[in-house]
């Protein structure tokens, strides 16, 4: 009898990477995928530790999971439980991993099936090699690669360093091997990573990775899923300025708009250099689209640096925030910071920094009405397509197009 399989993921496009590998390792290994969770043998949860509130919901997942589903095998792997491993020990958890081993979980599986004995075991973060996963489909229009792990910069509010390890780069060749194999089915490529902007191959830099990249024919865009302010160096912006394979959006994350928290933070830039070279950018391409994250109510942030912060973002006219509200992680520096601000607090800064981001989304959109623009199909039924451009506008036509083809249409 054939067994079936699902996998649940939180988080981020890392996590969706290593999750659609994951699938892909199942299949080959005669597995079945399952979507209805009462028909499956085996689930598997990928999990999410950014914020507290990420950790909760995959806590309640494998506390649903456990209760309604206890005759699967369950898996659990990923940040959170990499993160609060003692929690998770404690769940009886038939096999429990942390970052490490993904790429193997099919053989794991059938060794539990086998022995019915229960697997755990977790790695030291901070000293790994990067590990291997290499795709040959993906489960989106757009086809995300995984070039980079870790991060080095260790952040006071964040538990990234510690759950992911030390930066990691996937060699130049395979990451060019890869792509080739998606580019058959996709258009679009995004490189994900943890860091991405830190990827280094043999001395071979992201800059180098992009223009490999955009010489394979069937490959039309190029997406950075985010990279760092300090790692737009001039060799960058120059790719930047010739490719256009690039997509026409970049997401460059900020996190506070204040010089003050920006310290506390221990980011390594500061208001004028992030402006800078935001300018730049804009010189070489005046409409490109630059998204950002800023996280609301780290410790130390009053009023006056909130409201630095809501001026910043209006002169940078970010195309869109992403906004999170300061989370507590325990082990990061911020953790043990005075002066902590309350939930009541953050949650009206969100509210105020979300409505800003909704008027500089719609200014940044209306630009475009009445322009042609191209629109790659993500989704479609009889009468409409939606999908993204290149500087990631939502599209809706009201015509019956191709999925995974670019249109170009009047906005």
């Amino acid at each position: 009898m054939v067994m079936k399989f699902n996998i649940i993921t939180f988080g981020c496009k890392v996590n969706q990477y290593e999750s659609n590998v994951m699938k892909e390792k199942m299949l080959h290994h005669n597995f079945c995928y399952e979507e209805k969770l009462e028909n499956c043998d085996i689930i598997i949860v990928n999990t999410c530790t950014v914020t507290n509130a990420a950790d909760k919901k995959c806590l309640k997942m494998i506390r649903h999971l456990k209760n309604n589903f206890a005759n699967a095998i369950l898996v659990v792997a990923g940040c959170s439980a990499q993160n609060k491993q003692d929690l998770y020990k404690k769940m009886n958890i038939d096999i429990l991993l942390g970052n490490k081993d993904k790429s193997k979980i099919a053989d794991l599986i059938e060794n539990f099936i086998k022995n019915k004995q229960n697997y755990v075991k977790f790695y030291n973060e901070r000293k790994l090699e990067f590990e291997d996963m290499t795709l040959s489909s993906f489960n989106h229009v757009r086809a995300f690669i995984k070039i980079e792990d870790g991060c080095d910069n260790f952040c006071s509010y964040c538990i990234i360093p510690y759950v992911r390890g030390s930066v990691r780069c996937k060699d130049f060749f395979k990451v060019i091997e890869e792509a080739k194999q998606l580019a058959v089915e996709h258009h679009e490529i995004v490189l994900t990573g943890i860091h991405t902007g830190r990827y280094n191959s043999n001395g071979l830099d992201l800059s180098d990775l992009i223009n490999e990249l955009s010489k394979i024919e069937n490959i039309k865009r190029i997406r950075i899923s985010s990279i760092e302010v300090t790692e737009l160096n001039d060799k960058f912006l120059n790719t930047l300025k010739y490719n256009n394979k690039i997509c026409n959006h970049l997401h460059i994350p900020l996190q506070s708009g204040s010089n003050e928290i920006l310290k506390k933070m221990n980011r390594k830039y500061d208001l004028d250099y992030f402006e800078n070279k935001i300018n730049k950018i804009r010189l070489i391409r005046p409409n490109i689209a630059i998204s950002t994250d800023i996280i609301v109510g780290h410790p130390y942030e009053t009023e006056v640096h909130f409201n630095e912060c809501l001026e910043f973002v209006k002169k940078i006219k970010f195309s869109k925030v992403h906004v999170f509200p300061y989370s507590i992680r325990k082990g990061t520096a911020a953790e043990k910071m005075p002066e902590q601000v309350s939930e009541l607090v953050k949650k009206e800064r969100v509210k105020k920094l979300i409505n800003l981001s909704n008027e500089l989304e719609k200014e940044y959109y209306n630009k475009f009405k009445g322009k042609m623009v191209d629109v790659l199909i993500e989704e479609c039924d009889n009468f409409s397509s939606v999908g993204h451009t290149s500087n990631y506008l939502y599209v809706q036509l009201n015509e019956k197009l191709e999925k995974g083809q670019i249109y170009s249409r009047i906005l």
